[in-house]
């Protein structure tokens, strides 16, 4: 009998764990058609080789403003999530503006990075992240400084640095630009556990985009009037708005910032990391063999070298998180058992008391 139910059992098991498995991995290829049509959009606009739209400021406001709208009917009108009931207008500036800052000049400059360099060699210099992340958080106190944490940052470094040293179209300009927005975006990163997580406000890809685009959209008017306005209002012909080009663009933009609501909603950020670095050699393939970016020996011996550690610096945070969730589980079960021991001690002397009385 209890053979017959573990064999009725076990089929719908197996049933259930294929089903997460197909529905996992395709979260990550959403996610990846996302991510990796946002770059090569933005790489196709921004180019002048190609559509030859050189105006950074101008497509993040555009990207910003579409989101704005987006976020506001997902949030306010249809109630897709619901936006955290302790968000006041002072936690709001204090919090959510400096961080709204931040990441308008990291989309900036990422995106004005993509007029000088290849889309290889931006993911190349992309490897850095976890070493710009870390240094700030040490030097923030969110972090703890470890040697073997550092080691394995500085063979990061090496690894781009030896990709910088054989890129064959190394522009110094650009290389400044990625870099600058690497910083701002690793700042952004840090100071989302100081002024919100640490407060209890957790926002998700969508509530983000609700509270930080206008923001960002507001952040960037300031440049973009003296630095792109006066060369748009001066083009022959006039600035003429593509809304096949601009709109499909924006669409596929926030489709990202969904996508990465259901990858890791669905799955966790470790996923979308590893998932991350799948990308980046894709896209490495892409600008060699479709845009026909030079990709040198050179360039790929450094990004190796680099992608080994990034790879290990995702494999140990795994194991801290994993750790920490166990030391979690113990405590947790120590203060059941300790809160079940009370219990009985107070049954037992109430108890005790009547039988007294």
């Amino acid at each position: 009998m209890n053979g017959k139910v573990g064999a009725a059992s076990s089929p719908s098991l197996s049933d259930g764990m294929i089903k997460k498995i197909i529905l996992t991995y395709t979260y990550i290829l959403i996610w990846l058609f996302f991510s990796f049509s946002v770059i090569i959009y933005n790489k196709y606009i921004l180019d002048k080789k190609l559509y030859n739209w050189p105006f950074p400021i101008s497509l993040t406001m555009i990207h910003m403003l579409f989101s704005s709208i987006l976020s506001f009917l997902l949030v306010r009108v249809f109630h897709v999530v619901e936006p955290p009931i302790h968000m006041t207008k002072s936690l709001y500036v204090s919090s959510v503006v400096p961080i709204g800052v931040l990441f308008a000049f990291s989309l900036w400059l990422s995106n004005s990075a993509y007029i000088y360099l290849s889309v290889s060699f931006i993911q190349m210099l992309k490897a850095l992240m976890p070493v710009i992340v870390y240094s700030i958080g040490v030097l923030l106190k969110k972090d703890i400084f470890k040697t073997n944490t550092m080691v394995n940052m500085v063979s990061i470094s090496v690894g781009v640095g030896i990709a910088a040293y054989g890129e064959a179209k190394f522009d110094l300009y650009g290389v400044i630009l990625q870099l600058g927005a690497l910083i701002f975006e690793a700042t952004r990163l840090v100071l989302i556990q100081i002024l919100l997580t640490s407060k209890g406000i957790q926002l998700n890809p969508i509530t983000s985009l609700y509270y930080i685009a206008p923001c960002c959209l507001i952040c960037l008017t300031v440049p973009w009037l003296f630095v792109e306005f006066p060369i748009l209002r001066e083009k022959s012909g006039g600035f003429e708005f593509d809304f096949v080009i601009f709109g499909t663009n924006s669409l596929i933009a926030f489709g990202l910032n969904l996508a990465v609501f259901l990858l890791v909603g669905k799955t966790s950020a470790l996923t979308m990391n590893v998932a991350g670095v799948v990308k980046d050699w894709l896209l490495i393939a892409f600008s060699w063999s479709v845009i026909k970016d030079t990709v040198t020996p050179v360039n790929l011996l450094g990004y190796l070298l680099a992608f080994m550690g990034v790879v290990y610096y995702n494999r140990v945070k795994y194991q801290n998180m994993k750790a920490a969730e166990a030391q979690k589980k113990v405590v947790n079960k120590i203060d059941d058992e300790e809160g079940s021991k009370k219990l009985l001690d107070e049954v037992e002397n109430n108890g005790n008391k009547k039988d007294g009385s």
